[in-house]
């Protein structure tokens, strides 16, 4: 009798490890495919445990920020010419061929994000071919024209691939088991290679052009949800429609029990004053804790005024009004409050869609938070925080608004990432225009959208009047801009902390105005060192007003 309970509990554990293995999550081209658009999945802690590293041409003089002259040192590319610019791995002859190496990543992981730009301000154009090695192979599994590969016009369609301002831009995942090395057939430029670095051990079914072509259909089905996103319509609707004197709060409590806010949107009554966007703040609770406090346009991704443009996650429309789709999720209680800083009454009128939601042991809070300043000097070179967060989350993205009084440059600052105490940022990139997706913005200020990243706020210059690159002429980006990332599949998990600095790099010497939201999850013990600051947000409104007049 024992021995047959043996075997029958020995059968049990055998058929349940089988079942194990069967529902064990491979990470493959067609899954990052389907993560892409899940709004859900972003707010959890992913199963598939990743860190999300970087390769660049960052200048590799910056080596530690106590060196203060190399630390902000801005030769981060290559020149054709100059055997002494080394900002890449090394050099290989394969095949009777030199190839300069870009990325040698060892280990499982995916690139989710490329950036490369045009060799010549007003020349989108290039000779070098781009050969990507999946596993060891001596072969590349995919090659194509530098540009041309990455800028939508290849193998990768639009959205996943497309040419932002005078670069080719890539979020098309490319997932491999073993290592992943990158090469050119001419010396770099500028570069970005994004990848996740998944731990030992994760299974991932490597890129291949067979599995490619046999999901076709779902990758035009995923292009076509990111370039027009679903309103949120499912779940229990509740409003809020009041005149906030100046100084008044009002709030509205939600929907009782394990729920998520699905969707968020904003309108404001008429008015002139373009600073009504940072002087109305956007509060809310979930479970007794504020997670969210922050202005508006810089929640929405507007900047100063309206500012309409459309992405993935926030729309804002020709008509003011601003919506979100962030996946806010609580476990018993929600309260979204919004309240005027400005002199003036304001109309709101706002609305959110509440859904039901499984939390589990990976759920985590969305937060949303702020900081400015003004005047911020462009030299000594600098450091600006963005934010710092101590605990468990995944950083998603951020809206940086910018002053610049003069008509030179401001944004060759790189972004410098710090995950988890490491001792040099995972994170180091080529300028503030290439962390938002363009580049040569030293030429103009124009005006453009894709679902992850737009510059909807340039110098009075929207999607309804646009100017050509002629009528810009002397390079000028003097005035307000506003630029905004979001994050799909090159989020950044982190699991003991994050910091994001943004290097303050003008050509010139002259006082700025910064001021960015930044948002992320995390669990309830996660913090930041960003807090309500009412009375700086009063500060920015009266001097934007003068520099606005």
């Amino acid at each position: 009798m024992k021995k047959i309970t043996l075997i029958f509990l020995l059968s049990l554990f055998l058929i349940s490890c089988t079942q194990s293995e069967k529902k064990e999550t491979i990470v493959t081209m067609t899954s990052l495919l389907d993560e892409m658009v899940d709004r859900d999945a972003i707010s959890r802690f992913p199963k598939q445990n990743f860190r999300l590293k970087q390769e660049s041409s960052y200048s590799r003089a910056s080596k530690t920020p106590n060196d203060t002259v190399g630390w902000f040192v801005n030769q981060d590319f290559n020149r054709k010419n100059k055997e002494e610019d080394q900002n890449f791995i090394r050099t290989e002859e394969i095949n009777g061929q030199k190839e300069w190496v870009l990325m040698d990543h060892q280990g499982a992981g995916a690139i989710v994000r490329t950036w490369m730009p045009f060799l010549n301000a007003k020349k989108p154009n290039t000779t070098s071919i781009i050969k990507i090695y999946l596993d060891g192979a001596t072969e590349p599994t995919l090659q194509g024209n530098m540009l041309g590969l990455l800028n939508g016009t290849g193998l990768f369609p639009f959205p996943f691939a497309h040419k932002s301002l005078r670069s080719a831009v890539s979020f098309f995942p490319i997932p491999y088991a073993k290592n992943c090395k990158i090469t050119v057939t001419e010396k770099p430029f500028f570069y970005q290679f994004t990848y996740r670095e998944y731990d030992e051990g994760t299974k991932i079914k490597t890129f291949t052009l067979e599995d490619f072509k046999q999901e076709n259909a779902l990758i035009k089905e995923v292009g076509e949800a990111l370039l027009t996103p679903e309103k949120i319509t499912e779940g229990k609707r509740f409003a809020l429609s009041e005149s906030l004197n100046a100084g008044e709060e009002k709030s509205i409590e939600l929907a009782s029990g394990t729920k998520a806010v699905q969707g968020l949107s904003l309108k404001l009554g008429n008015y002139k004053d373009s600073t009504v966007t940072r002087s109305v703040v956007l509060k809310m609770e979930f479970d007794g804790k504020e997670t969210v406090w922050s202005p508006i346009g810089d929640f929405f991704g507007s900047g100063i005024g309206l500012n309409p443009f459309q992405g993935w996650y926030r729309t804002v429309e020709n008509d003011g009004t601003m919506s979100s789709r962030w996946v806010m999720p609580y476990q018993k209680i929600g309260k979204i409050s919004v309240i005027n800083l400005g002199d003036n009454p304001i109309e709101i009128n706002l609305e959110a869609e509440v859904g039901d939601y499984t939390w589990d042991e990976n759920s985590m809070y969305f937060n949303a938070a702020w900081r400015g300043e003004y005047p911020v000097s462009t030299r000594p070179f600098s450091d600006w925080n963005y934010v710092t967060l101590k605990g468990r989350g995944v950083y998603v993205g951020d809206a940086l608004t910018i002053w610049n009084p003069v008509k030179k440059w401001w944004g060759e600052g790189d972004e410098k990432i710090w995950v988890d105490g490491e001792d040099f940022p995972s994170i180091f990139g080529t300028g503030t225009e290439d962390y938002y997706g363009y580049s040569w913005g030293g030429v103009s200020n124009d005006f453009y959208e894709h679902p992850f990243h737009a510059q909807p706020n340039s110098n009075k210059y929207n999607k309804n009047n646009r100017k050509t690159e002629a009528e810009f002429g002397d390079r000028n980006t003097q005035k307000y801009s506003t630029e905004t990332r979001t994050r799909a599949l090159d989020v950044m998990p982190f699991g003991t902390s994050l910091q994001l600095d943004m290097e303050i790099w003008s050509w010139t010497k002259c006082d700025m105005e910064y001021s960015v939201g930044v948002y992320w999850y995390g669990d309830a013990k996660t913090t930041s060192n960003r807090t309500p600051n009412p009375e700086t947000v009063k500060q920015l409104i009266n001097t934007e007003k003068k520099l606005i007049n």
